[in-house]
């Protein structure tokens, strides 16, 4: 099983330099687009730590031979060769389709076009793309090196055949697909994000402390991360971003808790600023 010879990659934040790394050392070449040189050199550099992290853990032999199949850079004709481009830019729906329909004019008929939403319907993206048999959801999940989960979302005009290479790519990448139907949230984030909720409901009503909430799923029942750490790792900003997706699409039940709106506002948004539910003092 084989991943692309070339896999393009727009947007390179967290999320983006994490699927970038993954293709990487598969043995694709990736290029990622930013918006600017700042943030496409940016992009780069979260990149080649990874891969230094890859070889201090032994997963790769050599970063500076990997980092000459990376590239970074702000235009999107560099996807002109690309087997497989995947968008990663933020959790807007507006955003994504003026992401994607850029991404559409630059490759080639026979590439693959992917988006890594989360929450957002893949038919509602496709219906702005000419061809939505070629477009999928490949929702990745943060952080990637550590994940070994890739949701397979299909639209209702995603080809058969383009289901299957998918596939086949994320067993490349040593991970595993689940395949599910376009649905508000698919399963993951469905699941995961209500589990997120009610936890923080629990502590903005003074149930108990963030350190029990997740003791709580992480000792009974074995869950690796508990929900609210879980928050801090995906962001609080992305987090309220997708219940809102999620209770326009599925209703109230997904309303996000006004403890969520209030951190997110104060700019508390977890690992990535160094304070959420709990305090990060790592390198970011």
């Amino acid at each position: 099983m084989t991943v692309p010879g070339v896999v393009g990659v727009l947007g390179g934040g967290r999320m983006g330099a994490g699927i970038a790394h993954a293709f990487l050392l598969a043995g694709s070449r990736v290029q990622v687009v930013e918006r600017d040189t700042e943030s496409a050199d940016a992009a780069r550099e979260r990149v080649l730590a990874a891969l230094a992290v890859s070889v201090q853990r032994g997963d790769l032999a050599d970063a500076a031979e990997a980092a000459t199949a990376l590239e970074a850079g702000t235009d999107a004709a560099a996807f002109s060769d690309a087997g497989l481009v995947i968008e990663a830019v933020p959790e807007d729906r507006r955003l994504k389709i003026d992401a994607l329909t850029r991404i559409e004019t630059a490759v080639g008929d026979h590439a693959v076009l992917a988006t890594n939403t989360s929450s957002i319907s893949v038919d509602a993206l496709a219906d702005a793309l000419a061809r939505p048999e070629r477009f999928l959801g490949l929702h990745f999940f943060n952080p990637v090196p550590a994940s070994r989960l890739v949701e397979v979302v299909l639209g209702d005009r995603t080809s058969p055949d383009v289901v299957s290479s998918a596939r086949e790519w994320v067993t490349a990448l040593r991970k595993t697909p689940v395949v599910v139907r376009d649905s508000p949230g698919f399963a993951s984030s469905r699941l995961g994000v209500m589990l997120g909720l009610e936890a923080i409901r629990m502590l903005e009503e003074g149930v108990a402390e963030p350190a029990d909430i997740d003791a709580a799923m992480e000792l009974g029942y074995r869950h690796p991360m508990g929900p609210l750490r879980t928050t801090d790792v995906v962001g609080l900003d992305v987090r309220l971003g997708i219940a809102e997706e999620l209770a326009r699409e599925l209703g109230p039940r997904f309303e996000p808790p006004a403890l969520l709106r209030r951190m997110v506002a104060e700019g508390k948004l977890g690992r990535k600023s160094g304070e959420g539910f709990y305090v990060w003092n790592e390198e970011r």
